[in-house]
């Protein structure tokens, strides 16, 4: 299942015919209720059912044959904290049952995409915002529709205090919008300066990768070499690696090797990335310190 994505702005958008949501900071997670069973699918296409045994119940109660977009987060607090949502996605079997217990995971349902068989995405957004409210709010959590103005000026509320909340922005749609299946068909408004970038690759070596080579969405798509990663941070590239090549060995021929030009560095080898990774990266400019890591997005 393609899920549709979003283009950053950098100003509210306005006008008629808008939709406004708020951005939770979680997984993406897209729903399949099968025939039988349920399916949960994160951006990247990998299945990770196992992982959210609570929403994979609650998703049981929907109609056969319904696909739901959405963000799987988990409160702590009174907000959002996505270093929990991430320790529920690296979960084993064994253990995902145990945090279904102690870090339920909701979810944030923003589209419906079948429902009951009726393939729904050459909808309007509208129509599909309708159906989806209808669907879920009887059903109640952990399945929420997120909430959603036409009002901006209750968007621009939101934007301004929801933050406290665990929410990172604002998410615009048309209403008269068909999904934008693979398509960044959406817009979003973040808070901070991050960025979404692709990773092309990394320095140091596959069991330990120090720093990722970058390509941010403006400039010249010159690679920039980030700041060093930290240790969680190193630990979920060396994971990525490993899951995407074969057994991970400190000794990789010189062949695997490619140079960046780094600021006060000249020319650092690095081990491509084929397809690259996706990134949330705070960065303002080439003149400034190298970009930093917030975290991967290879499943958002």
């Amino acid at each position: 299942m393609r899920v549709a994505l979003a283009a950053a702005v950098r100003t509210l958008p306005r006008g008629a015919g808008l939709a406004y949501e708020p951005k939770f900071d979680g997984h993406r997670l897209v729903i399949v209720r099968t025939a039988e069973d349920v399916v949960l699918q994160a951006r990247s296409g990998r299945i990770v059912t196992s992982a959210f045994p609570d929403l994979a119940a609650a998703a049981l109660l929907l109609p056969a044959a319904t696909v739901l977009d959405g963000e799987v987060v988990v409160w702590h607090a009174g907000r959002t904290d996505f270093a929990l949502v991430q320790r529920r996605a690296a979960a084993t079997a064994a253990r995902a049952a145990v945090l279904a217990q102690s870090l339920p995971a909701s979810y944030a349902a923003f589209d419906v995409l079948e429902l009951a068989g009726l393939d729904l995405r050459a909808r309007p957004y509208e129509r599909r915002r309708a159906l989806l409210v209808d669907l879920l709010l009887p059903l109640g959590p952990p399945l929420q529709p997120v909430p959603m103005t036409t009002d901006p000026e209750l968007a621009a509320t939101w934007y301004e205090t929801l933050p406290a909340s665990g929410v990172e922005g604002l998410v615009v749609k048309r209403l008269d919008q068909a999904y934008p299946a693979g398509r960044r068909g959406w817009q979003k408004l973040r808070h901070t300066d991050v960025r979404d970038a692709a990773v092309v690759g990394y320095t140091g070596t596959p069991r330990r990768p120090l720093a990722l080579v970058l390509v941010l969405p403006v400039g010249d798509e010159t690679p920039l070499v980030s700041s060093p990663l930290t240790a969680a941070l190193r630990a979920e590239v060396a994971a990525e690696v490993a899951a995407r090549s074969a057994p991970a060995t400190d000794a990789a021929p010189a062949a695997a090797l490619a140079t960046v030009t780094a600021v006060g560095l000249g020319e650092v080898p690095y081990r491509p990335l084929d397809p690259p990774l996706a990134a949330e990266v705070r960065h303002t400019s080439t003149r400034h310190p190298p970009p930093e890591v917030l975290r991967l997005r290879s499943d958002l």
